[in-house]
């Protein structure tokens, strides 16, 4: 099982949640601690997780989660519900960067995702989930590339595809149709020249018995 399987069954799943989307990440700048903090549990890997609730009506929610070095299992850290996002900063519209920003209404955080494509793959579910759980205020996406706006995401590539093979199979059957169609019409002119050839040779053949 991988790793995003196993958060979804271990800290969504048991609140009767699903997860939508999520990316590896590691901070662009170590996080100060206070003075006084001791103890530690080692080194961990760290999860932005994007889930929404079964239950309607759908809430929407960004979750942190961890994994410690030695461990198996995840834990939930912090959580936003999707509401608190305000801006969404891609860094670097003209390429593939797999660094970005998420700005909370109370937290500010710089990350670098595992690798550039997941960084796009999660924003690209992100954006789709904006659109459409958020009604009111939506987060601001800057410095995104435009495939991640626009209509090469993976969601509407996915739609558009589905789309095309329902027009193909349609186009298909009305192909079928004007076959059969054209069919029918050739055996009811074929039935129609043979029952008027019969007429006609029954005619001729009554006119040659008058004659004889």
């Amino acid at each position: 099982m991988s790793a995003k399987s196993a958060i979804s069954k271990e800290i969504f799943a048991p609140l009767d949640e699903r997860m939508l989307g999520a990316v590896q990440v590691k901070r662009r700048t170590k996080k100060k601690i206070p003075f006084l903090a001791t103890g530690g549990q080692g080194e961990y890997l760290t999860y932005i997780c994007l889930s929404v609730t079964n239950k309607k009506p759908t809430q929407a929610s960004i979750t942190k989660v961890k994994q410690f070095e030695g461990s198996t299992s995840f834990v939930r850290r912090s959580q936003w519900m999707l509401e608190q996002l305000r801006q969404v900063n891609g860094i670097d519209p003209n390429r593939d960067s797999a660094e970005f920003d998420l700005l909370f209404e109370n937290a500010f955080d710089q990350w670098v995702a595992s690798t550039a494509s997941e960084k796009c793959t999660f924003f690209q579910i992100l954006h789709h989930t904006c659109q459409r759980y958020l009604t009111d205020r939506k987060p601001e996406f800057i410095n995104c590339q435009s495939k991640i706006m626009g209509g090469n995401s993976i969601l509407h590539s996915a739609a558009d595809s589905v789309t095309s093979a329902v027009q193909k199979a349609s186009q298909a059957l009305n192909e079928r149709g004007e076959r059969l169609g054209r069919a029918e019409e050739k055996t009811e002119d074929l039935k129609n020249s043979a029952q008027q050839f019969a007429e006609t040779a029954h005619k001729v053949e009554i006119m040659m018995k008058w004659k004889c």
